[in-house]
């Protein structure tokens, strides 16, 4: 059974790669591996060594920390206490929402999260 910071690092590298609409085997090429190790890395079933994990960073240009950030001591809680899930980028849905909220011209962007603001402070 695969480790629990392991599926976490895993996920936060399948959502980075995402977010930057970098395919696995891009990913695997920067690296210098196949892509089915890729596979691996992003479901937890392959540990990624930290010098590996240094490349990955690289490659999707964040710091090695943003791979860990996130992540829930054993024993707490894994919802926040406004109701999201502590694993946001776990959701496709939000990192849809993300991606097209950040394609939207800055001045419409705040109205919009301006809108939402208020939506929710009703519901």
């Amino acid at each position: 059974m695969a480790h629990p910071v392991d599926v976490h690092v895993g996920k936060r590298i399948r959502h980075r790669r995402w977010l930057v609409g970098m395919t696995q085997q891009q990913l695997a090429e920067h690296v210098g591996i196949k892509f089915q190790q890729i596979q691996k890395y992003e479901t937890g079933a392959n540990r990624v060594s930290a010098s590996r994990l240094w490349d990955i960073a690289d490659a999707l240009d964040v710091p090695v920390s943003f791979f860990f950030e996130g992540i829930a001591p054993e024993g707490s809680e894994t919802e926040k206490a406004d109701n999201v899930p502590a694993d946001i980028l776990g959701d496709k849905e939000a990192l849809d929402l993300v991606r097209s909220y950040y394609a939207i011209p800055e001045n419409q962007r705040r109205r919009l999260f301006e809108l939402a603001r208020v939506l929710s402070d009703v519901a």
